[in-house]
């Protein structure tokens, strides 16, 4: 009798997976005002000082703080400033008034905020005693001309295309969009709005795998429900294989007389990994058919869920050129016991209550979907691991991925 082999962990699922990433090159500039969430294909380098000049974070008075060592202190106003606007140098003796973002005129080296003031005709009353660069942004105290703001890999959301735009940046590279087939087996799947029959089921996976795909900016192929019969399946597989990087499945990876998956890859292509020791999710599928990658995930709505987080996610990332997939994890209290130790590695659903500790949603069966939607994120429970209300527990936030 064969024995069997011991299912790879966690990590080493992921390590074997992410080593096999082929990462896109293929980039397109983009206006940066449209390359919201795309990846930056180059890292890019600022053409200016941010600021460009010395200017005021404040309305007010631009004075010489020499002028100002005996307050209250009466200037004469000689100029008024606002932003976009070039005074001239500042004599002695005098102020300007200035308005926030307004270049400070050469000669004065503070700033008084207006609060500290009196004004009286074309004099001022100074009531406070500045320090010189009081209340100035200096030239280049952000960015300075040359320095790094971007790097290759960065998703753009709308800190980094500001950030882009304010040193001047009209247009970015960014890499194109993962092309990603997916496909659902199952002769019992029905789609919303359809009548439901005798055994049947809503395709809930449809909807939540290519909601998260769309989440990382792929350009999605779907193919939809596929009979659960070796021939369709295969026949699916090798045109979901053309013109895409990654096959995505749902369902059919088990080891069931109807689940076809395995032997379709195995005949079109090559499984080069199957079953995790992780739950949910234990029947994952990671091969090749063609020029492009697969990766079956289990038909169980928190199963497809899960491992879609833990495997799908971190490799299309890698795929973007992103070094550091890892979601963000923070120790937490848990509020609850776990007392049934698994020879698996386990994600619990779990949310923040009011005193900063993680509750466990009541049922956590692989089917109950509804505990992802009631949950804040995962907690992370080794193999072997028991947990005790009061310890502090490993929690993955669902934001983080």
């Amino acid at each position: 009798m064969t024995e069997k082999k011991p299912l790879l962990s966690v990590d080493q699922a992921l390590e074997y997976i992410l080593q096999a990433v082929r990462p896109l090159t293929e980039f397109e500039a983009l206006p940066t005002i449209d390359a919201f969430g795309r990846i930056l294909a180059k890292t890019q380098v600022s053409l200016l000082d941010v600021p460009p000049m010395d200017n005021t974070q404040m309305d007010g008075y631009a004075v010489r703080a020499a002028d100002c060592v005996n307050a209250p202190a009466r200037l004469q106003v000689t100029q008024r400033i606002p932003a976009g606007q070039i005074g001239y140098p500042l004599l002695a003796g005098t102020a300007a008034r200035i308005f926030t973002g307004a270049m400070i005129p050469p000669g004065a080296d503070a700033v008084v905020m207006q609060e500290q003031c009196v004004s009286d005709d074309d004099e001022v009353i100074i009531k406070h005693v500045p320090k010189a660069g009081e209340w100035v942004r200096r030239r280049g105290e952000d960015i300075q001309v040359g320095a790094t703001i971007l790097t290759a890999g960065t998703k753009l959301g709308a800190a980094e295309l500001g950030l882009a735009a304010s040193v001047g940046l009209a247009s970015l590279p960014v890499l194109r969009k993962p092309k990603v087939a997916v496909f659902f087996t199952g002769d019992e799947l029905a789609m919303p709005g359809e009548e439901l029959k005798p055994g049947a089921i809503y395709n809930s996976n449809r909807f939540t795998l290519t909601g998260l795909l769309q989440s990382m900016g792929c350009e999605i192929t779907d193919f939809g429900i596929v009979p659960d019969t070796l021939e369709a399946t295969r026949d699916t597989l090798r045109k979901a294989a053309q013109g895409h990087d990654l096959i995505v499945t749902s369902g059919g990876v088990s080891v069931g007389e109807e689940d076809h998956i395995r032997p379709a890859v195995e005949a079109e292509g090559r499984l080069n990994m199957w079953q995790i020791a992780v739950k949910p999710g234990k029947p994952l599928a990671f091969g090749e058919v063609g020029q492009a990658f697969f990766m079956g995930l289990p038909g169980n709505p928190v199963s497809s869920f899960v491992t879609f987080l833990l495997f799908v996610r971190p490799f299309i990332l890698r795929m973007q050129g992103v070094v550091d997939v890892a979601p963000k994890a923070y120790s937490v209290r848990a509020d609850f016991d776990w007392l049934k130790a698994d020879r698996r590695q386990e994600y619990l659903r779990a949310r923040m209550n009011a005193n900063g500790g993680l509750d466990l949603f009541s049922n956590q069966s692989s089917g109950v979907l509804s505990s992802a939607v009631w949950g804040d994120g995962l907690v992370e429970v080794r193999a072997g691991q028991v947990i005790h209300a009061g310890e502090i527990v490993r929690f993955i936030p669902f934001s983080s991925f």
